[in-house]
């Protein structure tokens, strides 16, 4: 019997939030094992409902599509989130996926208050 393999080509590392300016910073790093195009999707849930922030894999809700822009670097996918207010506040997911990667999608979560958020430190790449 032939034994399909199942490569895990990216993983979901660290999911980070702090505040730059106004604007709300959320940093994705994954570890990546592939050359495939990479999907990602940015969402919060407040009130029990996900709303799609910023997204590759489905459609951006119009309140958020004028705020957010999204970056892409090696091994980190980083929104930025404009005006970011206190009705921003929820459960920010990250959610990405590898064309190809018979894994499934990789999703991590984090809790963001205002009061609690840090200000980002300088930007590195590392």
């Amino acid at each position: 019997l032939p034994v399909l393999q199942a490569a895990h080509c990216q993983m979901i590392k660290d999911l980070s939030a702090c505040l730059l300016g106004q604007s709300l910073r959320v940093d994705c790093r994954y570890e990546n094992k592939t050359s495939n195009p990479l999907t990602y999707e940015f969402s919060i849930t407040k009130d029990n409902r996900k709303h799609v922030i910023h997204s590759t894999i489905s459609v951006s809700e119009n309140i958020y599509r004028t705020r957010a822009n999204v970056t892409l670097h090696k091994n980190l996918v980083c929104l930025y989130l404009q005006s970011f207010t206190t009705s921003d506040e929820g459960v920010y997911m990250c959610e990405l996926k590898a064309t190809n990667d018979y894994t499934g999608n990789q999703i991590k979560n984090i809790t963001v208050i205002k009061d609690k958020l840090e200000k980002c430190a300088g930007f590195s790449l590392l």
